[in-house]
């Protein structure tokens, strides 16, 4: 099922399926490595609720929720190396 990755909370790991953003969002979402195929956890969230970090290939970004809710996930298989 597919949730958006605002929605993931510490510790959780997801997939990203896909992106629903265009333009230079979409360019800068690509190049954090917010890919298909690609394994995000969220590592933490900030007091407020926003930004959240997210460990994305590795490197360990925030990313505010206006923008990741634009990143659609499913839940990672157990075990799954992507």
């Amino acid at each position: 099922m597919e949730k958006c990755l605002n929605e993931i909370k510490p510790g959780e790991t997801a997939v990203v399926e896909r992106l629903r953003v265009h333009g230079s969002m979409r360019r800068r979402l690509l190049d954090i490595g917010l890919v298909e195929g690609t394994r995000v956890e969220c590592v933490g969230v900030s007091p407020m609720g926003d930004p959240a970090a997210y460990c994305i290939r590795g490197a360990v970004i925030a990313i505010r929720s206006a923008d990741s809710r634009d990143v659609l996930v499913r839940e990672a298989a157990d075990g799954t190396d992507l």
